[in-house]
């Protein structure tokens, strides 16, 4: 195990090194530019189009707009908003939070244009349902040429959904269960394993219901409880928002059973944490987007860009201020046993219960949207054929999940999720003109449809 963690660790340094961290951040800079910061400006537009798209309105696509909208949050609204933000202030201190919050606003011009090309370049399998993703608009966008960029997403993101999608999930719901209601380990795993099984025998459409009823109420419920913690620390949230910004470009010093960060740990754990938690840029969303029922890239787009904001800005803000607000990420505690020990402090009694029940219902739902995202990327490998067994392997891996060791899942997961980045992020973009292209002539048309009327 010991030979694995070294082997992990050293390739983990090497994908999360200042070049990925400057690739990712330059690709979203570059297309946020590109774009003339439309989706920053866009964003009530986008809102709106999300409350229009409740209803599949357009015979194209499986699910209507917001479902695939809450599919891909399923997905990202995981362990990574509760676990993932701790882990990211314990080892980069406060400041680790406002490059999280970079990453999410220049990731919202990468989401979109991800869907973007999602819709543009899908296809229809030999079943009659819509597929789309990066190996997609790799291989149709880009051409023959590049088709073996599109296989190696494939195999990276089928491979990675089973380390972010699926164990180290059902590890993060294992533990919190076993230290607040103390169920074993085994027992979270089959139950898990149950229930997934159920929602997967249904399909995408399936999958889109249950995210379309859970993601809200179990984002609204969250956000509110940790507002209401805020609130109860009200005279400290101040310094902690100041800690934010001073500590994201100064050294922070060790105090209490915290050991101290450079600005360059503040950085990387910042940014590898806010991407493993909205994921712009792996490539992951837009195969949900993908399913969509609409026949306008744009609008699609301009929906996707919410994921990335909800995920990071609202939900790991959250997460992230409860914890330094309550002094608790000088505890020495680290995951979600510091988000519990946060809103402890905040509601006795009580708050370690809620991080508990929200990890539980986030874990459930992200494991249930990236099996989608692995099967679809089988599918893509080996044909519609590859998707029960695919099935079959993704529901018996849970328990098995949540029965080893955190670490070793986190650095797998890590180091899986850089390399399925890196063939979407060229594929962005080599195919940014025609995201330019598209949105100007959208934009364009409105404005003339506006003229006219």
């Amino acid at each position: 195990m010991e030979a694995l963690e070294s082997f992990f660790s050293s390739i983990n340094a090497l994908v999360w090194g200042p070049p990925m961290l400057v690739m990712i951040l330059g690709v979203g800079l570059f297309l946020s530019i590109g774009l003339k910061l439309m989706p920053v400006l866009k964003l009530g537009a986008g809102f709106r189009l999300m409350w229009k798209g409740r209803t599949g309105i357009e015979s194209d696509g499986e699910i209507p707009p917001f479902q695939a909208l809450m599919t891909a949050l399923s997905a990202t609204v995981g362990t990574g908003n509760i676990a993932g933000v701790a882990t990211a202030v314990f080892l980069g201190g406060p400041g680790a939070l406002f490059w999280m919050w970079l990453t999410a606003l220049v990731g919202m011009a990468t989401k979109y244009s991800e869907a973007v090309l999602a819709v543009r370049f899908r296809e229809v399998d030999e079943r009659g349902a819509h597929v789309g993703g990066p190996m997609y608009y790799i291989r149709n966008g880009l051409g023959k040429k590049w088709a073996w960029l599109g296989v190696l997403f494939a195999i990276f993101a089928s491979v990675a959904a089973f380390g972010i999608g699926n164990t180290v999930q059902a590890n993060s719901v294992a533990d919190v269960l076993q230290t607040n209601f103390n169920l074993p380990h085994w027992v979270t795993g089959l139950i898990l394993m149950t229930l997934v099984g159920l929602v997967l025998i249904g399909g995408i459409k399936r999958i889109g219901q249950v995210a379309s009823a859970l993601v809200p109420f179990m984002a609204i419920a969250y956000v509110f409880v940790g507002l209401v913690v805020l609130a109860i620390n009200a005279n400290e949230l101040p310094g902690a928002i100041a800690m934010v910004f001073t500590h994201a470009f100064s050294p922070v010093a060790a105090e209490g059973g915290f050991a101290g960060a450079a600005v360059w740990a503040a950085i990387r754990f910042g940014v590898a944490r806010g991407i493993f938690s909205n994921e712009a840029g792996l490539g992951s969303a837009p195969i949900a987007h993908a399913a969509a029922q609409t026949k306008n890239p744009i609008n699609q787009g301009m929906v996707a860009m919410l994921g990335t904001f909800i995920d990071t800005i609202i939900v790991c803000s959250i997460t992230g201020l409860v914890i330094i607000s309550s002094g608790a990420w000088t505890s020495g505690e680290t995951g979600a046993a510091l988000t519990s020990l946060a809103f402890e402090s905040g509601l006795p009694g009580f708050g370690n219960y809620v991080v508990a029940i929200s990890l539980a219902i986030f874990a459930f739902t992200t494991i249930i949207g990236w099996s989608f995202y692995g099967e679809r990327c089988i599918e893509f490998l080996f044909g519609v054929k590859a998707i029960v067994p695919y099935r079959v392997v993704w529901i018996l891996a849970i328990p098995v999940g949540a029965t080893i060791n955190l670490g070793l899942i986190w650095l797998i997961a890590d180091t899986l999720n850089a390399m399925m980045a890196l063939p979407n992020l060229v594929a962005l973009l080599l195919l940014s003109p025609v995201v330019f292209k598209l949105t100007r002539e959208h934009f364009e048309k409105e404005r003339s449809l506006g003229v006219n009327q």
